[in-house]
């Protein structure tokens, strides 16, 4: 119980704090949730990703870890579509359903979980965080590639609810995260070092404030959702994310074989609520936002106790060495 105590009390509770921050703000003054999502998608998540990608060496052995989140992906795409076949949703619910139980929230709530349990507890080790650099690259490779995912895929099941092919194309090639993944590639290659450049102050500046900010717009949009607990089709959604989603991880570690620091990670990043950009996303296109927005509020609620639960398994089943 004292281990439970202290991942709920040390890993949890900080990332509630923000966002209560932001439900407290928004009772006492007027936020446009409109623009605080332009600030995440055009300047804040663009950087974090730029900055991430270009300051985090990258070798082969990443690629199962890749191979990994594609299968994690395409296993609850289907359990998506099969949940959407049963209960008779049509288009627009299905991919939002979708999109809810696909895209966990690794930039924000991920980031923050996986700091704060490698940097406490039994993972520090002579006043040392030895898994920690171990962690931070196993969940830069997942947030990657559920960033490219959920701005390309994500937008465009959001999308196709209410635009031809063509427009859900047109509008992810309007998103600047897809161009900030190549960007950094290229100038990884070349034989300079852009942190040496004034705009690499800048793009810090904005990197360090995704976190917070996604987490204050999450509790600015709390504030004024209705979260319907005995709605069917949200707790529902819901329980995919959080039950589901930890189980079938789990089974997709073993099969892969990952031990220690990485397995943790990975059952870490399975059991995380939906990403916040997938209710700002139906926001920004107009495609189930009350359903979308109930889903993730309600599910990073929950999460208080499932993501408490898969960390203290996590550290007894995948111990690190």
């Amino acid at each position: 119980m004292s281990v439970f105590l202290f991942v709920l009390i040390n890993n949890i509770l900080p990332i509630f704090v923000l966002i209560g921050l932001g439900f407290v703000l928004s009772k006492r003054f007027t936020f446009d949730i409109f623009t605080l999502s332009k600030l995440n998608f055009y300047l804040f998540m663009p950087a974090f990703i730029f900055v991430n990608l270009y300051t985090t060496e990258l070798d082969w052995s990443m690629v199962k870890i890749l191979i990994f989140c594609a299968v994690y992906l395409i296993v609850n795409d289907i359990l998506a579509r099969g949940i959407g076949k049963t209960r008779g949703y049509d288009v627009s619910m299905t991919n939002a359903v979708k999109n809810a139980i696909t895209f966990s929230n690794t930039g924000n709530i991920g980031l923050s979980l996986i700091i704060l349990v490698f940097s406490t507890g039994s993972n520090v080790v002579g006043g040392e965080t030895p898994f920690l650099m171990t962690a931070q690259t196993t969940l830069i490779i997942a947030l990657v590639f559920n960033n490219i995912t959920t701005n390309t895929l994500g937008f465009f099941n959001a999308g196709r609810a209410s635009m031809s092919m063509r427009g859900s194309l047109k509008k992810i090639l309007s998103m600047p995260s897809i161009y900030a993944i190549p960007l950094a590639f290229v100038l990884k290659a070349m034989p300079f070092d852009v942190t040496t450049f004034f705009i690499w102050t800048a793009l810090v500046y904005m990197k360090n404030s995704l976190v917070a900010t996604a987490l204050i717009t999450l509790g600015i949009q709390l504030s004024k959702t209705k979260v319907q607990f005995g709605n069917s089709d949200v707790v529902l959604t819901v329980l995919m994310r959080l039950v589901a989603g930890p189980i079938i991880g789990a089974a997709l570690i073993w099969a892969f074989g990952f031990t220690g620091v990485v397995a943790q990670t990975l059952l870490i990043i399975s059991a995380l609520p939906p990403a916040v950009n997938t209710a700002l996303i139906a926001v920004e296109l107009e495609n189930q936002e009350t359903f979308a927005t109930q889903v993730v509020i309600m599910a990073t609620i929950v999460s208080a106790v499932t993501l408490t639960f898969t960390i203290y398994w996590g550290q007894i089943f995948f111990a690190c060495a």
